[in-house]
């Protein structure tokens, strides 16, 4: 359950007149609160290096906690002033606060959701970075417009931040601003759904999906392919989460993971701003056309497409059309790709347990590590000298292998 915070108070909220008579907000430099009404009328800023403030701040999150409250979006950071201006460490420079003070919000409420619930069980959902808040997982690209150029303006925002240390990233699905239409609104599920977090989030408009198009109970209906996206994050969920752990343990990203990153060898690799890699392994290519024309580019060696099972061989650019609920998300060869069971639909289960096991040209020395839920390693798969897995004992339940690709795989009409 994650709640939104902010660090300004209005006028108008009883909290104000509270830090206000206890000195708790950013004044100026004649002793006077600093007020504006940027955000809200009369609004005061939290000043976050006065020990007492902080305290306060704290003891209204732990507030929260005892409600049931574990995890806190924290939002806003950025609207600080530069001018006339005297923090209550009055030896820092108000002109580098405009980005410190960022950090200082997010690293106070992260370390209180650390005191509360362990050292690797604190969440943030924050709006607001600057550097040296890579330690405060995680971040999102807030308040985007409901439009394809939008979406691709926050592939490169992601992609970005990613190449800065930020190893989770999320992005308000269907833009925030504005009213999406069905084709923008779906295109961006597919994205949303492949990146490390996904949430749906409007300024004006509810996100979910039968509002949006005026409940279309199709198969291409808003519903039906949010359904289906979320349903392969969750089959994903094995994957993803021993990715995460491998991207903490690097502080490189889950996603969005510039394609240089894993080809830093290929020189196209350095200039792709619409396709990202979701872990080393796959490849997501998001579609900005209602048609469902894409194009995109496979790096040196064989892809095999995820829903077909057909492969490609890089180095090279493809051109698809994709209906919505497949767009060019393309296996890495030597991958072994573990699949929770099929119809599963959480994304918290036993990670080992009547898994699919698939082989994606998988050669000598292939390896794929599962993580519990809790972050214990479960046990690694190899592939041995004759080809085959290795060390299965660690498997449960009715799991079994697949090669050369996932097992159930129905045609697409998916077009060259």
């Amino acid at each position: 359950m994650c709640v939104w915070v902010n660090p300004y108070l209005g006028q108008a909220s009883p909290v104000f007149k509270v830090a206000a008579s206890k000195g708790y907000l950013l004044r100026r430099k004649n002793g006077d609160i600093f007020q504006w009404d940027l955000w809200q009328t009369g609004m005061g800023i939290v000043d976050f290096t006065n020990p007492e403030a902080v305290d306060w701040y704290v003891g209204c999150l732990e507030g929260l906690f005892d409600i049931g409250i574990d995890a806190i979006k924290t939002d806003f950071g950025e609207r600080v002033p530069t001018l006339d201006v005297e923090w209550f460490d009055s030896s820092l420079d108000p002109r580098k606060m405009h980005n410190y003070y960022a950090f200082l919000y997010n690293k106070i409420v992260y370390e209180a959701l650390q005191n509360r619930f362990g050292e690797n069980d604190a969440v943030l959902f924050a709006g607001t970075a600057t550097a040296g808040t890579q330690r405060f997982p995680l971040q999102w690209g807030g308040d985007c417009e409901s439009t394809p150029e939008a979406m691709a303006e926050s592939v490169r925002g992601g992609l970005s931040l990613g190449l800065c240390g930020y190893s989770f990233w999320s992005v308000d699905i269907g833009g925030f601003e504005g009213y999406p239409p069905p084709w923008i609104y779906k295109r961006w599920v597919a994205f949303g759904l492949l990146c490390s977090h996904s949430r749906l989030h409007g300024s004006n408009s509810f996100r979910v999906p039968w509002t949006v198009d005026d409940d279309d109970k199709t198969e291409q209906g808003c519903s039906k392919i949010l359904a289906k996206w979320t349903a392969l994050k969750a089959r994903l969920m094995p994957y993803i989460w021993s990715q995460a752990q491998k991207a903490v343990e690097l502080g490189i990203p889950l996603s969005l993971r510039a394609m240089c990153l894993e080809f830093p060898d290929d020189p196209t690799s350095w200039y792709l701003d619409r396709q990202f890699m979701f872990g080393d392994s796959l490849l997501v290519a998001p579609i900005f056309e209602e048609s469902g024309d894409v194009e995109f580019y496979l790096p040196k060696g064989r892809w095999t497409n995820f829903f077909t099972n057909k492969t490609k061989d890089g180095p090279g650019w493809f051109k698809e059309n994709h209906k919505f609920d497949t767009l060019p998300l393309y296996v890495r060869e030597n991958t072994i790709l573990v699949l929770g069971k099929w119809h599963e639909t959480r994304t918290v289960y036993d990670y080992h347990k009547g898994v699919e096991v698939c082989l994606y040209q998988a050669k000598l020395g292939a390896t794929t590590t599962l993580i519990d839920s809790d972050g214990e390693e479960i046990g690694t798969l190899r592939i041995g000298d004759d080809g085959h897995l290795l060390d299965q004992e660690f498997l449960d339940g009715a799991w079994h292998v697949s090669k050369n690709g996932r097992s159930g795989v129905k045609e697409h009409p998916i077009e060259k």
